[in-house]
């Protein structure tokens, strides 16, 4: 039985292994296919530029909300045709830091309103629905709190809309803090293959990819025609995405272009955006599959946008691979070589996946080196909020509701303690994972396995950090 178990966990892992691969190899198509040098569009005149509405959704970001005023500032853009809306839910002293903000960019011929609700109704989603409905640009830029936008921003994203079946232009994420600590590092891996690998494969071959709730630019009449921004479920973004898609709208990926943004800090706070980004896509999946799988879109495209809703599935399947691999090396229910295969496999793949996403981040043949060098870390981060995802994914999957926690940004200052999100008690458990790995990886070695064996402990390495790391974030 517990051999059974084991067996299917690992067949869900390798489809969605198999899933990383093809785009992993999608990717580096795509990239080798560029042009040594890409031309850039032709610059827009200044009366030719359409008015945008730069939407900045903030609550309680003292930290950061001023440099990120600034930086909008700076936008390269008609000051006649730009309009910037600070969608302010604050209740601390951001918001006497916006109205200063507000008040320089009005001083420099900027046309910017400071907009408060009586309630954060709908939270980010809300805030970004209640600016739509009365800005007045046609195109709308949406920036989070953390980001700030290089001043090229507009000019580059904006060409690419003058297409009138696009609804909306996604710039790469690049990061402020990536080498602060082994914990940016791992974002950074992460980021980096989400954007050089899955955005970068999605867009190349015309399937469907999300806006990442930031650093894009989207065109009004799309998201009305969508039907708005909807606050049912955690990723309002990809929720938008795939309504927008379904209604026929195509959507550009600027890989060339990045808006660099911060990287959370603490555990807690990693784990606190990872949970929400989990937990929201399997919302989006139980809300949009069966439109997906009614749709028109070519069998490939359903098949890919399937499998970009329910990725997250992977780590139920990782959390229960680790914990049946004990029983499983005890009776001896699973060859030897199954284990040394997969944990070869896995390696390759992610060594695979790390090289390419690196290099579709721009980080040279020495920074793909070292990304590839840091796969074992990426592994552990992976293994080490596997329970913590795994509870998202399944309160996804039964419909339980539970509010929009934003992720605290402290502006490079580590001094924003009070925005901290709340630890909780499962350290306690990832620990004792930990413990159990550790145990298990020491069974590996005795009965001669040592691919598992190395497997194991950098599994019980990632669940140990994870845990004492979020005890320690008090």
């Amino acid at each position: 039985m517990i051999a059974g178990v084991y067996l299917v966990a690992l067949a869900v892992l390798a489809v969605f292994g198999a899933h990383r691969l093809a785009l992993t190899l999608r990717a580096a198509r795509a990239r080798r296919g560029e042009p040594a040098a890409a031309a850039a569009p032709a610059a827009l005149a200044d009366d030719a530029c359409p008015v945008v509405t730069v939407q900045l959704p903030l609550w309680n970001e003292a930290a950061v909300a001023g440099r990120l005023l600034d930086a909008v500032g700076a936008l390269d853009w008609p000051r006649a045709r730009l309009e910037v809306q600070v969608l302010d839910d604050s209740t601390d002293e951001t918001a006497a830091i916006c109205a200063a903000g507000v008040a320089r960019l009005r001083a420099a011929g900027i046309d910017a309103h400071h907009l408060r609700r009586a309630d954060r109704a709908g939270f980010k989603a809300g805030a970004l629905e209640a600016g739509r409905r009365v800005a007045r640009g046609e195109l709308l830029l949406v920036l989070d709190a953390d980001f700030v936008p290089p001043p090229e921003l507009l000019r580059r994203a904006a060409p690419p809309l003058a297409d009138p079946s696009v609804a909306m232009v996604q710039a790469r994420w690049e990061h402020l803090d990536a080498d602060a600590s082994a914990l940016t590092r791992a974002q950074a891996l992460l980021l980096d293959g989400h954007f050089g690998v899955e955005q970068a494969a999605r867009a190349a071959a015309g399937r469907i990819f999300n806006f990442n709730g930031t650093a894009g630019v989207w065109r009004a009449a799309a998201i009305a025609d969508a039907g708005g921004w909807q606050a049912d479920t955690l990723t309002e973004d990809l929720d938008l995405s795939y309504r927008a898609a379904l209604r026929g709208w195509r959507f550009v990926y600027l890989r060339d272009l990045a808006a660099p943004a911060e990287l959370p800090a603490t555990m807690a706070a990693f784990k606190s955006q990872q949970f929400r980004w989990a937990k929201g896509a399997v919302e989006c999946a139980r809300k949009l599959l069966p439109a997906v799988a009614r749709s028109r879109l070519p069998w490939r495209s359903r098949l890919e946008g399937a499998l970009h809703l329910t990725q997250n599935a992977a780590y139920p399947a990782l959390l229960v691979a680790m914990l049946a691999a004990a029983p499983v090396l005890v009776t001896g229910a699973v060859p030897a070589w199954l284990h040394g295969t997969t944990a070869a496999l896995a390696a390759l793949s992610l060594g695979a996946y790390a090289w390419v996403s690196a290099r579709g981040a721009a980080r040279g043949v020495r920074g793909a080196a070292l990304a590839v060098a840091r796969v074992p870390l990426l592994g552990a981060v992976t293994a080490g909020i596997a329970l913590h995802q795994t509870r998202a994914v399944m309160e996804g999957a039964l419909g339980r509701r539970s509010p929009f926690v934003r992720t605290p940004k402290d502006g490079g200052a580590r001094r924003a303690r009070r925005y901290r999100v709340a630890r909780g008690r499962g350290w306690l458990a990832e620990l004792a994972l930990a413990a159990y790995l550790a145990a298990v990886a020491t069974l590996a070695v005795a009965r001669g396995e040592p691919a598992a064996a190395v497997m194991l402990a950098v599994f019980a390495i990632g669940c140990g950090w994870v845990a004492i790391a979020t005890a320690l974030d008090a």
